[in-house]
């Protein structure tokens, strides 16, 4: 079993050394533009994906807010249960991001997605409708990067395939746009 722990925590190491550092930067500077202008920003994924996206509104509308002091306008998409399991039962699974946008998104907003294999039609879906509808667009995806890569205006790829391991991160990469803002509020400005 040691042995296995060992190499597990290797291939995380080499999963963290993947994130391109100026591409996190490029997204701190979406994160930037979207706070100056008062624009929204969602975020959203599927199962551990889900909950970076939960994580990641939350690190930013209150712990980034705090510090910055003016809030982030920033919403998981993955939070109302209830209006996604409507949204999923009366229409389709691959709805249930892109009817929420349809109802808060305006032009110049950002959607942040996360998903480690980049084809959760659900969030393939979500892009199109961004694309189309002049929304600021980033993935967070694996190794193999999918459809949504191919989507969204910028793209972060973390390369491994193993979900557990692509999931913390992308935890890493959410922290640290977080952390950018909460242990330098001046960059807002």
């Amino acid at each position: 079993m040691n042995q296995w722990i060992a190499d597990y925590v290797r291939a995380q190491k080499e999963a963290l050394d993947s994130i391109p550092p100026d591409a996190v930067a490029q997204l701190v500077q979406e994160l930037r533009v979207a706070h100056q202008e008062d624009r929204q920003i969602f975020v959203c994924g599927n199962g551990g994906s889900a909950a970076n996206a939960s994580h990641f509104a939350t690190d930013l509308g209150k712990g980034a807010s705090d510090k910055v002091g003016q809030c982030f306008r920033v919403l998981s998409l993955n939070d109302n249960v209830s209006w996604m399991t409507a949204l999923a039962n009366d229409y389709a699974y691959d709805e249930v991001f892109v009817r929420q946008l349809r109802t808060y998104a305006q032009p110049g907003d950002l959607v942040l997605t996360l998903s480690v294999s980049g084809n959760s039609p659900n969030l393939v879906k979500a892009l199109e409708w961004a694309k189309q509808n002049g929304l600021h667009s980033v993935a967070l995806v694996g190794a193999k990067r999918g459809r949504m890569a191919e989507i969204a205006e910028q793209v972060i790829v973390i390369n491994d395939t193993h979900y557990g391991r692509v999931e913390d991160a992308q935890m890493g990469i959410c922290h640290m746009a977080c952390y950018a803002f909460m242990e330098h509020p001046e960059w807002v400005q």
